[in-house]
């Protein structure tokens, strides 16, 4: 109760008595129909005992926001202060390749090409058959951005900024994809045993990068007509709640609820301020990357344009957006937190999980990744299952029968196009082709899997899914939008994990950055789940049973067991977003016809 809403400092306290226990989880009792039939239905009689406690004072607030600030404030400066060491190592690294003299005869060969030295410091011989030489600018400008590798002779600076002006000179992909004999060309090379990035990475880089970077402009208007009418509908849940009193409309953890204003939990709808914070902080990284990456391409540097794997950024753009509006809606839902706006809260958790699957297939396939509107029809098509199964799911077996049924098929042709490459079609022959496969592959010859990695993932993954089926259908849990994010989020760490090992298998090697940030992330998961599961509330159950989970604060008499989750989670995602986007840092130097495809 807040003061200023009682000018005359009283007030009441309705209490309504349910004629039943089954609102408190009770059974509901059967009465006898017989009306002459006297019964004793028992002693309904319970004790009541109402106590006023003072609330929280001002400072309590002031002292929650000035920590939610500080916590999120020292990501930036944690930041900048590692961009400013990583950009004085670059510094040093450019002046030793500037003063040759200063390294030995051994490390100048290694950088500038096997058995070629330059003449003085500040020129260069000629690199070219030609006898052409290269200004001194252009070499630096090529050997500032990173190491350079012992194929750097192979081909002269002239050769590589005339290619790239020859690739930049077409700006639509359909001059590439409508040709016969390039999609013939596409066909043979996908059908190598072992794929090197470079056999596909073969579409021009700027039809690509305008391909991606339709991701974020999507995601950027659907966050806008998804959010309106979602913080519409909350304003009008908080004003019935205050209008009537009605504590059983919404779900809170009454015993740690400070309200401000109109809002009746503002820490819990304050602790949402990590996802948007550290979402415009990973954009603000990426817009940084984009830049340097733009730059280098610009001045035709050799690793920016040959070497590592592609950069294309607009899929981070987007992940970034999404946590951002993770943060927004998963505020509005608690604003009043119950059943029929529970999707508020996960439908952008889908958008996270499925971007950052799209981007670690994206970083080994770029040109046959699926785009913008396709990946966002499929999540469309999960956010209205997840609206289904909110409504129709609960104990009906039949929809649980036909999610799970339509669930095994996209697992399965979802394999097919991973397995294939996309080197498949679904018309009238697939099931005579299916048939002949399994003829000549299993029957005729016995023979394996041609890709045996790949297969060894989408076995897994089968096995999990189809398990997380069988678990639908036979438990039928009521949290339908939770469920289907553990698909989501299971499916995103067998990827991730078979990413990992697969890098390692192919002598690549992680650098300390990014092992960091994935130990560091890794640590916060699992502090984070564990207060998520502590269960503060829950609109499965009634609101009396509700209320027998609620828990006092436990963080500056302010913040709860959730606010923590949210705390934990944001950092948590964004670690993981900077886990992407610096796994593969250490391709950056090795050419990527030396980089395999898995």
């Amino acid at each position: 109760m807040q003061k200023k809403d009682f000018p005359s400092n009283s007030f009441y306290v309705v209490v309504v008595v349910k004629t039943e226990d089954e609102a408190c989880g009770g059974p509901l009792k059967l009465y006898p129909l017989v009306p002459d039939q006297l019964f004793d239905p028992g002693n309904r009689s319970k004790p009541l005992e109402v106590v006023v406690s003072p609330a929280i004072k001002s400072e309590a607030y002031v002292m929650g926001m000035l920590f939610c600030l500080g916590i999120f404030l020292s990501f930036y400066v944690l930041t900048f202060l590692v961009a400013c060491v990583e950009s004085k190592r670059m510094s040093k690294k450019k002046e030793g390749l500037l003063n040759p003299g200063e390294t030995s005869p051994a490390e100048t060969a290694s950088l500038l090409g096997k058995g070629q030295t330059p003449a003085s410091p500040y020129e260069y011989g000629s690199f070219a058959d030609n006898g052409s030489t290269l200004s001194s600018e252009a070499v630096t400008d090529s050997l500032a951005s990173a190491d350079v590798g012992y194929g750097y002779m192979e081909r002269s600076l002239e050769t590589v900024g005339r290619c790239r002006q020859e690739s930049l000179s077409s700006v639509e992909e359909d001059d590439y994809d409508t040709l016969a004999d390039i999609d013939s060309d596409k066909n043979i090379v996908r059908t190598k045993k072992y794929l090197c990035v470079s056999d596909l990475a073969r579409k021009d880089k700027r039809v690509l990068s305008k391909k991606y970077q339709i991701y974020f402009w999507n995601i950027a208007t659907i966050a806008v007509f998804y959010a309106l009418p979602v913080v519409q509908l909350v304003i009008t849940y908080q004003t019935v709640v205050n209008v009537t009193g009605n504590q059983d409309i919404c779900y809170y953890n009454f015993l740690c609820a400070h309200p401000l204003g109109a809002l009746s939990s503002f820490n819990n709808i304050l602790s949402n301020l990590g996802y948007v914070m550290l979402g415009l902080l990973f954009l603000l990284i990426v817009l940084k990357r984009d830049i340097v990456h733009n730059r280098a391409l610009m001045r035709n540097d050799f690793n920016a344009v040959e070497c590592g794997i592609p950069k294309h950024f607009g899929l981070f753009y987007a992940m970034g957006t999404a946590l951002m509006m993770e943060g927004l809606l998963s505020a509005c839902y608690h604003v009043c937190p119950n059943y029929t706006n529970f999707q508020f809260d996960t439908s952008f958790m889908y958008m996270i999980a499925g971007l950052c699957m799209l981007k670690l297939y994206q970083k080994r396939h770029p040109d046959i990744n699926a785009s913008a509107y396709t990946a966002y029809a499929c999540l469309a098509a999960v956010i209205f299952f997840s609206v289904l199964g909110v409504v129709f799911g609960k104990g009906n077996t039949v929809f649980w029968i036909v999610f799970s049924v339509i669930h095994i098929l996209a697992t399965m042709l979802l394999s097919i196009q991973l397995y294939y490459m996309g080197r498949w079609r679904l018309d009238s022959g697939i099931l005579r082709r299916m048939l002949y496969v399994i003829y000549t592959d299993c029957i005729r010859q016995c023979s394996g899997p041609m890709y045996i990695d790949r297969m060894v993932l989408l076995v897994m993954g089968n096995i999990v899914n189809w398990s997380l089926a069988a678990y639908g259908l036979i438990k039928k849990p009521n949290d339908f939008a939770s469920y289907l994010l553990a698909i989501a989020i299971c499916n995103l760490l067998l990827y991730f994990a078979f990413y990992i090992i697969m890098k390692l298998r192919s002598g690549e090697r992680i650098k300390c950055l990014a092992l960091v940030c994935i130990l560091f992330t890794a640590v916060i998961w699992g502090f984070a789940l564990f207060f998520f599961f502590q269960g503060l509330s829950t609109w499965q159950k009634t609101p009396a049973e509700s209320r027998e989970h609620n828990r006092e604060c436990i963080l500056l008499s302010f913040f709860d067991d959730h606010d923590i989750w949210h705390f934990l989670s944001s950092i948590a995602m964004f670690g993981s977003f900077l886990v992407l986007l610096t796994m593969d840092d250490d391709l950056d130097s090795v050419q990527r016809d030396k980089i395999y495809v898995f």
